[in-house]
């Protein structure tokens, strides 16, 4: 069985982002009804694309 470990919270920074309002729309549609916010997509798309960076090169 895996033992519990209590998670850290990751250091973070404050950054203000202006997003054009048909990616807003699209992000709360694709967010609605489930459990997560819009800073949580935000991020999870940037790993991704710094991934498929990381891979092309």
């Amino acid at each position: 069985m895996k033992k519990f470990k209590i998670p850290s919270i990751p250091p973070t920074t404050n950054k203000c982002v202006r997003f054009p309002n048909d990616v807003i729309a699209k992000v709360e549609s694709a967010i609605e009804g489930k459990n997560c916010t819009f800073t949580a997509f935000v991020v999870e798309a940037v790993r991704v694309a710094l991934e498929n960076i990381e891979e092309d090169k």
